[in-house]
């Protein structure tokens, strides 16, 4: 956890992935994010896994190092509390609908240096999920087996919600850039990122939409190769899985060096009249030649020796695992700076938690913090921030307009 956004106050008005990530990446650099949810939680607030103790581990792990406000959103006197927050504070992130009671134009009218973003799901209006905006990108019918059927095989849905994930940094990004704005010119701004933009457009950046407009068609499927580049899954004599991939002649060089197939690539080449030490497309071109001639020195071989010669060689690969597995690797995880020791976690459950992915040569990181109990911060914030009297904030707890912390699960 590093200090570089303290002063920064944000209010995050959100549920579910992408708009909780936007305000966890600024927390971890520092922010004062606080999350402000209605009082029995918000839509993401029971999400699977639950806990034996009924705590969503997903809720948990996005909502680190904020605080947490909860109010009666339901009702009049509620939301008039939360707007006056946003007012309060001048920065916020939400998922709320553009025309919600939390819209930039109703609060920029008594705080004209309001900047927001808000995470939309369309830019026509129309509701997207990460699956469904994946569905449209045309990604999960492009992967799959390379001899499947183009007419009948079925699209292939990724476990990981990547858009939310992209929408997520890009509007930490955006909110970054909007105080700059502010900065300048000491105007306010509101932003909205539409994650079905942010899929498309992605696609559109990667050079993916121009080449199937180019190509006039769809590009074939490749299985688990690479494509424009060689690199494949490839398996050992002992059944071990591992991922390889060759991008630059360095790489090249010391995948066939490792697996000792040099004369036979020689061969290959002077065959197809093509060098592909020098050109990735070649070897993209011949990859079918290629996989054959490298699984077939894979396969004479356990894959811990495959692994002494191929890290000696400089050579770009990892061995596939279980998502268990990796959550106990020593590399990956016990042993990694990224994370720290486990904080008090509202789930009781002690397990590896993360630091900022950034790392600041010569600047102490912090160890992680935990995510709030839901309402864990509503009389502090609503004391220092609008300026309520311990009196006045009881009685709002009295009327059920303001909720504590859900420590015991009430």
């Amino acid at each position: 956890m590093y200090q570089l956004l303290t002063g920064l106050r944000v209010i995050e008005v959100s549920s579910f992935v992408a708009s909780p990530t936007a305000g966890l990446y600024l927390a971890q650099l520092g922010a004062e994010v606080i999350r402000v949810d209605h009082k029995a939680g918000g839509l993401d607030y029971d999400r699977a896994l639950l806990t034996r103790e009924g705590r969503s581990l997903a809720w948990e792990n996005l909502n680190r190092a904020k605080k947490s406000v909860a109010l009666d959103l339901q009702s009049k006197e509620g939301r008039a509390m939360l707007v006056e927050l946003v007012r309060k504070t001048g920065v916020l992130i939400t998922n709320l609908p553009v025309d919600s009671f939390l819209s930039h134009a109703a609060i920029a009218a008594e705080c004209p240096e309001l900047v927001s973003v808000r995470i939309m799901g369309w830019h026509d209006g129309r509701q997207a999920m990460d699956f469904t905006v994946n569905a449209a990108s045309g990604y999960p019918l492009m992967t799959g087996p390379a001899d499947w059927d183009p007419a009948t095989a079925p699209p292939i849905n990724q476990p990981l919600p990547a858009w939310d994930f992209i929408t997520g940094a890009y509007c930490a990004f955006a909110l970054l850039a909007g105080l700059r704005h502010r900065d300048a010119t000491g105007a306010g701004i509101e932003m909205r990122v539409p994650l079905g933009d942010v899929a498309i457009g992605t696609a559109a950046n990667s050079g993916a939409m121009a080449e199937m407009l180019y190509r006039g068609a769809d590009r074939e499927r490749l299985g688990n190769a690479i494509w424009g580049a060689l690199g494949r899954d490839f398996t050992s004599r002992d059944g071990k899985r591992f991922m390889v991939a060759a991008l630059t002649a360095k790489q090249w060089h010391a995948l066939i060096g490792a697996l000792g197939v040099n004369d036979q690539i020689a061969a290959l080449e002077a065959s197809s009249g093509l060098s592909f030490a020098i050109s990735d497309a070649n070897r993209f071109d011949q990859r079918e030649c290629i996989f054959a001639i490298l699984q077939g020195a894979a396969g004479q071989l356990d894959y811990a020796e495959l692994a002494q010669r191929l890290s000696a060689a400089g050579a770009t690969f990892e061995h596939y695992r279980t998502m268990y597995e990796m959550a106990r690797d020593p590399q990956l995880v016990t042993d990694n700076p990224l994370f720290g020791p486990s904080p008090v976690n509202p789930s009781g459950f002690i397990y590896p938690a993360t630091r900022s992915f950034a790392n600041v040569p010569n600047m102490p990181v912090g160890d992680p913090r935990p995510a709030p109990y839901l309402g864990e911060h509503s009389e502090e914030v609503l004391g220092v921030r609008l300026g309520l009297s311990s009196d006045a904030v009881a009685a709002l707890i009295g009327r059920g307009v303001v909720r504590t912390s859900d420590r015991d699960g009430d």
